[in-house]
């Protein structure tokens, strides 16, 4: 009876650890996230936009505008327009703020929204250009002076100056163009651009044209006179003397030629007679 006694306790020993006896550890369930690695619990708020509307606007100088600001935010926790433009009124609804900004006159103007969301901020940004299309070029007819004559070009009430380029063609080809980005004034102003050339027979009957043209980063305007002839010398005071000269040139040229061959006819002729009775 003893020596089942100990058979019977590793027997009752095997059933309460089965394996072998071996106790097995416990293992605790882990779902793991893309690439093995546990997700940490996000406090980042949801995506949200915000959205500056129009992006881009052109207005007159000393004129208004309005931009409206929306976004996707459920609660804005906070917004606010940045701009060194004067503001008007403001409108609201929800998930937009409308702005009004007055007295544009810079030329460029940058404008941004700002949206508070949950503790995190967003912004959107649009663009104004305020320009003036000049009101009208004009060339005038060329003044005769000397062997020189002078075109003279009137931009006027442009904007802004700095930005303008004035260019002279002839025959469709630039005889002159001149950038003013000197100019840094901020009001509309009135250019008048002249320039000197030789006075050439063979420039006469060319039609001559002043073309205006503001480069605003991207954004081209462009205004043409209407075409003149340099025949028009002619109809200027100070021309009339040059004109008439040149006609009396012109003349004696063609006299002194017509004498050539009268005075050369007779001898022509009578060779011809002479040739014609030694053939007979």
């Amino acid at each position: 009876m003893g020596s089942l006694l100990p058979l019977s306790l590793l027997l009752l020993l095997a059933a309460a650890y089965p394996g072998g006896g071996r106790a097995h550890p416990r293992r605790r369930a882990r779902v793991q996230g893309p690439g093995g690695s546990s997700p940490a619990p996000s406090e980042t708020p949801a995506a949200f936009w915000v959205r500056l509307r129009p992006e881009f606007k052109e207005v007159q100088p000393g004129g208004s505008v309005w931009l409206n600001c929306s976004t996707s935010c459920p609660l804005p926790e906070y917004s606010s327009l940045s701009t060194q433009l004067p503001r008007g009124q403001t409108h609201s609804g929800p998930g937009w703020v409308a702005y009004q900004l007055l007295d544009v006159r810079a030329w460029s103007s940058e404008v941004r929204c700002f949206v508070t969301c949950a503790g995190e901020t967003r912004w959107a940004t649009a663009k104004i250009t305020a320009y003036k299309r000049p009101r009208s070029v004009i060339l005038e007819p060329p003044l005769l002076v000397g062997s020189e004559y002078t075109l003279r070009c009137h931009v006027t009430h442009v904007f802004p100056v700095g930005f303008l380029v004035v260019t002279l063609r002839r025959g469709g080809r630039v005889i002159y163009s001149e950038n003013l980005r000197r100019y840094n004034g901020s009001d509309l102003a009135n250019v008048t651009l002249s320039y000197t050339a030789p006075a050439r027979l063979r420039d006469f009957w060319k039609p001559v044209t002043c073309h205006a043209r503001l480069n605003l980063d991207g954004l081209v305007v462009r205004s043409s006179s209407a075409p003149i002839t340099l025949s028009g010398l002619a109809w200027r005071p100070a021309s009339k003397a040059l004109a008439s000269s040149s006609i009396a040139a012109l003349v004696g040229i063609l006299l002194v030629v017509g004498a050539v061959y009268l005075r050369h006819w007779p001898l022509v002729h009578n060779q011809s007679k002479e040739n014609r009775v030694s053939a007979g």
